[in-house]
């Protein structure tokens, strides 16, 4: 297996000799079609294969999908045998001890002589990404094969590009991933959330009152294309990051129209500028969260020059639903930065961010424990640093064996926990993309101490919420409280605190206090920790359930603790339910467009096995 790629033709070529690649040679509109077939794809089991689309209509670029959508690809792109392997390489370095005499400087010189051949260069000669120079009157944005990735989305968007700007004070490179809406022929959105790096350089030419330069790489080498989402510090440039991934430094050239330097072989550069005090309404978009994000005002992207290669491929992402190609992607950055939380938070051992959290909403953290209330200690800690600070749910426990395995998992924290005593609600930050706090940015945060009690802490009652009843006598009993609660479920019955399901049809002047108080009001309020989901979810799907408490629950309003009734409302609120904030649907692909691939993949049996 190659251990880097100079570009993303390189990486096709590769793919395709691996077998990880289809070509798909039918036409096809890039206007929801390509979305659809792309979806089916990384919904298979192992996440499907890449596709390269050879005939997209209304243009002639071919379209690079899926690309690091598995296990195999994303250990490919990042030229590593495994994660962790990649993790381990990165570790060396963070363990490397500063020189206390004459002879540890002289022992650590061919290592730093080593790492420095990691910095980016300038390239020499012309350019590839500049083969074709376009600018004034014969920029299109139009030309290229943008997608129109779902029915309700504000329009087609750049979805996998790599946005550099330059601090203003510092003059630090930024390499970022922010979607961009097309509006017209030379004009995009820059939808950069308010705590990334792209967003601190532009309120410092907001402050200044000057145009900020920007230049955008699309198709970049997937060691690039990684980097650009990746959690760095500020300040440390993912140029760097990109070329210890590839073991070779990235090639940067400088910009036609603009004071920038790009990867040299990128497949397409857009060059152009932002207007601090320019704004304009972007959105919505089908997010990675598997709901719309909502319209919001942004800053505006005009282009001065759009240049590329000869024979370009113009590389895309889709998110939505999740699991998607994103999932493979967030698996990387949990493995490749466990060793820079760990320079943080020494005690951790392992952790995961289930996809069902979207990669932000929940994380499941194995410490070694020393102290009482070292847990606390932990969540603490992870609430206030990095990215991590974004959290809504930190789960600790003490054995790192159980993150790879799920149903041990869930069973070990249900048997485990007190209700009452190991439950901890705060507030701080949030993603922008949650939608069920009260506030944007801000909002309520769980944490669940799971772990095994010490000298020093109170043991645990033994208090259980368990009932005896199954599902078909939990549905009977639930219809006869009310005929809006339409469904129920028992799952989990071998556990100390079981779990129940409830699927409620709010409505008809009912709302969730309605279900809720009927519950703690009823003789069957001890019979589990419910779970109130709204009618239609499939209770036998944990992992659409899960994804549904992970995004739709507020701690602090939606989780009631008593004594004996647990329940956590994972249904959508409204207006009726005291929230004030529009609640974003459900990402779906329209009918017709289903419809349509169903008849277009006929003779692909590689699109068609079952999830």
């Amino acid at each position: 297996m190659k251990k880097n790629y100079r570009n993303i033709h390189e990486f096709i070529d590769e793919l395709e000799k691996e077998g990880e690649l289809i070509r798909f040679r039918e036409p096809v509109s890039s206007r929801l079609e390509i979305t659809e077939i792309t979806d089916r794809m990384s919904k298979l089991p192992g996440g499907g294969k890449a596709i390269l689309f050879e005939n997209v209509k209304n243009s002639e670029f071919p379209v690079l999908m899926n690309q690091f959508g598995s296990i195999k690809r994303i250990n490919m792109a990042l030229g590593s045998e495994s994660l962790d392997e990649l993790a381990g390489r990165l570790q060396a370095i963070i363990n490397m001890k500063p020189p206390k005499s004459l002879m540890d400087k002289v022992k650590l010189i061919p290592e730093l002589i080593k790492y420095s051949r990691f910095l980016p260069r300038s390239y020499n000669g012309k350019a590839p990404c500049q083969d074709v120079i376009l600018k004034g009157d014969k920029v299109d944005l139009t030309k290229l094969p943008v997608l129109f990735c779902w029915p309700d989305d504000g329009g087609p968007f750049v979805t996998l590009p790599v946005v550099f700007t330059k601090g203003l004070t510092d003059g630090k490179r930024n390499a970022g991933m922010y979607r961009m809406q097309i509006f017209d022929r030379n004009t995009t959105g820059m939808h950069w959330h308010i705590h990334k790096d792209g967003a601190h350089h532009f309120n410092e030419y907001l402050k200044a009152g000057k145009r900020m330069e920007v230049a955008v790489a699309i198709g970049t080498d997937p060691a690039v294309t990684y980097s650009a989402t990746a959690p760095m510090p500020r300040g440390i440039d993912e140029m760097l990051l990109a070329g210890f991934i590839r073991r070779a430094p990235v090639r940067m050239a400088k910009c036609v129209t603009v004071d920038l330097e790009v990867p040299a072989e990128a497949e397409f550069i857009i060059e152009g500028y932002v207007d601090p005090g320019e704004l304009k309404i972007e959105g919505p978009f089908g997010d990675h969260t598997g709901y719309y994000s909502l319209k919001g005002d942004y800053p505006v992207f005009h282009v001065t020059a759009i240049t590329h290669r000869k024979n370009a491929v113009y590389s895309a992402t889709i998110v939505g639903k999740p699991p998607m190609e994103d999932c493979f992607m967030a698996l990387a950055t949990e493995r490749l930065f466990l060793p820079m939380i760990k320079t943080v938070l020494p005690e951790i051992k392992d952790y995961m961010l289930p996809w069902e959290g979207v990669f932000h909403n929940i994380a499941v953290v194995s410490i070694d424990k020393e102290f009482p209330h070292h847990a606390g200690k932990v969540m603490n800690g992870m609430w206030g640093s990095g990215q991590m600070s974004f959290a809504k749910i930190l789960v600790m426990i003490d054995d790192e064996k159980l993150l790879y395995d799920r149903k041990k998992l869930i069973r070990h924290i249900l048997d485990t926990i007190d209700l009452q005593d190991d439950v901890t609600l705060t507030k701080g930050i949030l993603d922008v993309l949650d939608h069920s706090a009260e506030k944007p940015l801000y909002g309520s945060k769980l944490g669940i101490d799971a772990t095994a009690r010490i000298s020093g802490e109170e043991p645990r009652s033994g208090d259980a919420i368990h009932g005896s009843m199954n599902s078909a006598m939990l549905a009977h009993e639930f219809s006869r409280l009310d005929p809006d609660f339409t469904g129920a479920a028992s799952v989990l019955d071998e556990c100390r605190n079981r779990v129940v399901l409830l699927n409620t049809n709010k409505g008809h002047g009912k709302n969730s206090s309605f279900f809720i108080n009927r519950i703690k009001n009823s003789s069957l309020k001890n019979q589990g920790i419910f779970v109130m989901l709204d009618s239609g979810i499939d209770l036998s799907n944990y992992s659409i359930i899960l994804w549904k408490v992970f995004n739709n629950v507020d701690p602090s309003r939606d989780m009631v603790f008593e004594k004996d009734c647990i329940i956590i409302d994972a249904t959508k609120k409204g207006i009726a339910d005291g929230h004030s904030r529009e609640w974003p649907d459900d990402i779906e692909m329209s009918e017709d467009v289903k419809k349509k691939i169903d008849e277009m993949l006929t003779g692909h049996p590689e699109f068609l096995k079952e999830t």
